[in-house]
C-alpha cells in the first residue's frame, strides 16, 4: 500500500529525483506503480507521495464481481483454500500413528469417561424408549426407578399443572414406561440372580 501520512523516508533509498513531472526534489518515498505491480515502485517527494496517496484506489476499474473475488482472496491471506476435510480428511489414520505404548492417554479424564461408557451394559432395545421417557440409564434398579417415577408423577399430576393436557399425556407415557421397566428392571440386569429377578417382579 502507499505510505501513510507522516511516513518517514526509506532509510537506505539512494538519491533519486521525484517521479512527479517537473519536480526537482528528491524521491524519498516509494509507492506501488499499480495494483498489478505492487512490488514495483515509483518514488516521490513528500508532497507528491501524499497527493499520490489521496488519489490511490486499489479497486478502480474493477467490476462488482472482481471486487468480491478480490476481497474473498484477501480474507485467506491470498492463499488457496479448500472445503474442510477435502485434503486428507477422509484418510484413515494408521494404527501405528495412534499407538500409545506408554499408556499416557489412559490417565486422561476423557479416556476414563469413554472407557466407562464402553464398559456399561447396553439396555435391551425394547426398553430404550421407556428409559428415555423417564430420563434413566441402564442398568437400572428398582429403588432408582421408583424414585424417578414418583418425581415425574408429582411434576406432571393434573392438580400441579392446572389440567394441562400436555402434562396429562406426558404422565400417561411415564406410567406406561414405568410399568414396562418395573417388570424388567431386575430381571434384565446381567448381574441379577434368579432370586433377585423373581423378587423384582
Amino acid at each position: 500500500m502507499p505510505p501513510r501520512r507522516g511516513a518517514k523516508p526509506e532509510p537506505e533509498s539512494p538519491p533519486r529525483p521525484c517521479d512527479a513531472p517537473g519536480c526537482e526534489a528528491h524521491g524519498e518515498f516509494r509507492a506501488p506503480k499499480s495494483r498489478t505491480s505492487l512490488n514495483e515502485y515509483r518514488w516521490f517527494c513528500l508532497p507528491h507521495v501524499r497527493e499520490y496517496n489521496s488519489s490511490w484506489d486499489y479497486y478502480k476499474g474493477m467490476g462488482p464481481n472482481e471486487i468480491e473475488a478480490n476481497l474473498r482472496h484477501d480474507t485467506a491471506w491470498q492463499r488457496p483454500t479448500w472445503p474442510l476435510g477435502r485434503l486428507g480428511g477422509t484418510r484413515r489414520l494408521s494404527p501405528e500413528f495412534l499407538r500409545d505404548p506408554l499408556g499416557l492417554l489412559y490417565a486422561t479424564p476423557l479416556h476414563a469417561k469413554r472407557t466407562k461408557q464402553a464398559e456399561r451394559p447396553q439396555a435391551p432395545p425394547e426398553l430404550r424408549a421407556a428409559l428415555d421417557v423417564l430420563g434413566l440409564e441402564w442398568p437400572l434398579d428398582q429403588p432408582t426407578l421408583r424414585a424417578r417415577y414418583h418425581e415425574l408423577a408429582k411434576q406432571l399430576h393434573p392438580d400441579a399443572n392446572g389440567g394441562d393436557r400436555g402434562a396429562e399425556d406426558r404422565l400417561k407415557d411415564v406410567n406406561r414406561a414405568y410399568s414396562l421397566l418395573r417388570q424388567r428392571a431386575g430381571a434384565a440386569r446381567p448381574e441379577a440372580t434368579p432370586a433377585e429377578a423373581d423378587a423384582a417382579r
